[in-house]
């Protein structure tokens, strides 16, 4: 058996989380990487779809829970982002960074982010 990791980089969605009550009325974007790593190989051989991660019903997943109800904190989000992935049975463990490129400090920075490494149950 191999490794099978699939990814999804860079997915952009506007939400309203943060701590600071103009973050949720404004909104902002949020950027989403999820690196899912698989419990068997099989569509490497298959060549079937239900034998791995259907990543455009996860994005479109991943981007209603971004835009969704809002939370106070990245840690948070990227745990609902995980849950998410790891509710899909071909995933074992997942890997979420959720950054924000215009987080509201005094600072000169890139963006900030979260990471969030999750273990399926039972892996």
């Amino acid at each position: 058996m191999s490794d099978l990791v699939v990814s999804i980089s860079g997915l952009e969605v506007v939400g309203h989380h943060g701590v600071h009550p103009e973050e949720r009325v404004l909104g902002q974007r949020f950027v989403v990487d999820v690196e899912m790593f698989l419990a068997h190989d099989g569509a490497a051989t298959t060549d079937a779809l239900t034998d791995t991660v259907d990543y455009a019903t996860l994005c479109d997943d991943i981007s209603a829970i971004v835009a969704g109800e809002p939370v106070a904190l990245l840690e948070r989000l990227a745990r609902l982002v995980a849950d998410r992935a790891l509710a899909d049975p071909a995933v074992r463990a997942a890997t979420v960074t959720i950054a924000k490129p215009h987080v509201a400090i005094p600072h000169v920075v890139d963006d900030v982010s979260v990471s969030l490494h999750a273990v399926a149950d039972g892996s």
